[in-house]
């Protein structure tokens, strides 16, 4: 048996590095995002992606308290059979099992409990190409896009919170002497102790699309703010998850802790746990990402919870001006097409005004960008392999359905046509569509259109455009924004609309930095500040909520006597 202590020790300068850099908020990263056979051995690739078909058609071998029947709901955007089955636990007996493991995992303390959480992001990284092709095949990641996104940045991600929690519920000291002088007699003497009591049973949520990027800031949290944690993975994407729980739940049983603190909870489609156990008595924190829809439910259900969401938005980027057209049209065709659109933060409405903007490369109307931006795509994507590689697959059907809906759209100047992968036949691969609107078609951009959709939406003036983006980001959210102009002014005015949406800002992005990527520990993703998310990850706000510190004092002196 290795002690919390032995992990913390372990482990105590990679998370004094990550403390640090959470705190700095430079560039730092634990975990090398490249799949190179330099940095993760000769064999690791071929042993990874063996490591993941011998689960194929299998029962998972994860433990899952009161498990009776066993479920397979995954289907792969590549088209290949998974068949895994994946034993399945009633609510009740999930909680109580939490329950159960609370006092003894509050106990540890916040460094012993840094210290597991730790060892299992080391043991998850070690099977970090089996993680990727878990990922490629539930969320519909290329394999290198999973591989950064779904391994190495979801763990980086992970640390981040890791190091946010433990910063913050260590920053009251577990033991203090108090002492106060008094007149003519010895001083008031005390010791007080002060301890980290996690609220309660975590349910963490997960996604269909990014289940550890966006899954691992909560569980990792909870973990180490003293709470159990119920992990419930999206039925398209149960593997990634289950791979997290097998490996948290045998660092526990080897750090002598009830493995129950971390459990896998898995559904027939349509049976709704999620929602049983979110709105249970003794579930206290709930992290979400997905739908709008869901998300408003749980906030306005889950009542006796903390419930940290991160929902959809119109994502927005206002088009001014710029003196490297080539390279905007280059940076916006990525972020367009990157994984097929299917992130949270891809951009949705770009608003151009009727005058049109000013360039490098001349005049251009908003026809003509639209024309221009199509054309970049279409180039981008001009190389099947290219394109499979960026793409990824569609993740499910109703991506597509959106598709065929906006194909309809009357003024489409950029269609989406199908894309095929020589590697995997089977696969469902699409191009963006761009369709161009009016400022007056509220209607339809005010709408999420989540996948490779956009719109050039023509506006009165790049002032009403920042207006357009403000009100359209207060009503209805979003997670990333952009701005494009070579006018202080204008960027100028930008910011400060961005600070009345309360939405996050990219100014100019040419080179290789997207708007719809973030990097842990020195991007903030989501904020609270607008309807798209509840929570940032990751910051102080996002950890506090999930621990009370409780204080107990008593004398050291005769006068505990009197």
């Amino acid at each position: 048996m290795t002690t919390p202590a032995e992990f913390y020790e372990t482990h105590r300068e990679l998370l004094d590095k990550a403390i640090e850099a959470a705190g700095a908020r430079d560039y730092w990263s634990a975990y090398p995002e490249s799949p190179s056979k330099s940095i993760y051995g000769e064999t690791a690739a071929a042993d990874g992606e063996q490591a993941f078909k011998a689960l194929l058609g299998k029962d998972f071998p994860v433990e899952v308290p009161g498990a009776t029947t066993h479920v397979a709901t995954e289907r792969s955007p590549y088209g290949i059979e998974l068949g895994i089955r994946y034993p399945k636990g009633e609510p009740g007996e999930l909680i109580a099992a939490a329950r159960a493991a609370l006092p003894g995992w509050r106990a540890v303390g916040p460094h012993g409990r840094a210290g597991i959480a730790a060892e299992i992001l080391r043991r998850i990284n070690a099977r970090i190409f089996e993680m990727a092709h878990a990922v490629q095949h539930t969320s519909g990641q290329a394999f290198v896009m999973a591989f950064q996104a779904g391994g190495a940045h979801a763990q980086d991600r992970a640390l981040e919170a890791i190091a946010v929690a433990l910063a913050e519920s260590t920053r009251i000291p577990g033991t203090t002497t108090w002492s106060k002088p008094q007149r003519g007699g010895d001083p008031l003497r005390l010791e007080k102790t002060s301890t980290v009591v996690g609220r309660g049973v975590s349910l963490m949520i997960g996604c269909n699309t990014f289940p550890t990027w966006n899954g691992y800031p909560g569980l990792f949290a909870s973990l180490v703010t003293g709470n159990p944690v119920i992990v419930k993975p999206h039925p398209g994407a149960v593997l990634p998850l289950a791979i997290t729980v097998q490996i948290a739940r045998e660092v526990l049983a080897e750090a002598g802790q009830d493995p129950n603190v971390v459990t896998l909870a898995v559904e027939e489609p349509g049976e709704s746990i999620a929602a049983t156990l979110a709105t249970h008595r003794d579930v206290r924190i709930v992290d979400f990402t997905g739908s709008s829809e869901f998300g408003n439910w749980l906030e306005a259900n889950a009542r006796q919870a903390v419930v940290y969401t991160e929902k959809a938005g119109l994502n927005t980027v206002i088009v001014d001006s710029t003196d490297d057209y080539k390279a905007m049209l280059r940076n916006l065709a990525f972020s367009l097409s990157l994984y097929s659109g299917q992130m949270c933060t891809t951009p949705q409405n770009l608003l151009v005004p009727a005058g049109g903007i000013e360039t490098d490369a001349g005049h251009r109307s908003p026809d003509e960008f639209a024309a221009d931006l199509g054309a970049a795509v279409g180039k981008l994507l001009g190389d099947p392999k290219r394109a499979a590689g960026t793409l990824g697959a569609i993740v499910n059907d109703g991506v597509l359905a959106r598709l065929a809906e906006a194909g309809s759209l009357p003024s489409v100047v950029h269609a989406s046509t199908e894309v095929a992968d020589e590697q995997f036949p089977g696969a469902t691969i699409r191009t963006p569509l761009i369709a161009r609107l009016d400022a007056a078609d509220e209607k339809a951009y005010t709408r999420e259109w989540f996948g490779p959709i956009s719109f050039v939406i023509t506006t009165e003036s790049t002032e009403h455009s920042l207006r357009l983006f403000t009100e359209t980001v207060r009503d209805h959210g979003a997670l990333t924004a952009s701005v494009y102009s070579t006018s202080d002014e204008v960027l100028a005015a930008a910011r400060e609309a961005a600070l009345d949406a309360g939405v996050h800002l990219s100014q100019n992005l040419l080179g290789g930095v997207f708007v719809n990527q973030t990097a842990a520990f020195s991007d903030l993703h989501g904020t609270a500040a607008n309807p798209a998310a509840t929570a940032s990850l990751s910051d102080s706000a996002f950890v506090t909520g999930r621990f009370f510190t409780l204080q107990s004092r008593h004398h050291l002196s005769e006068q505990s006597h009197a």
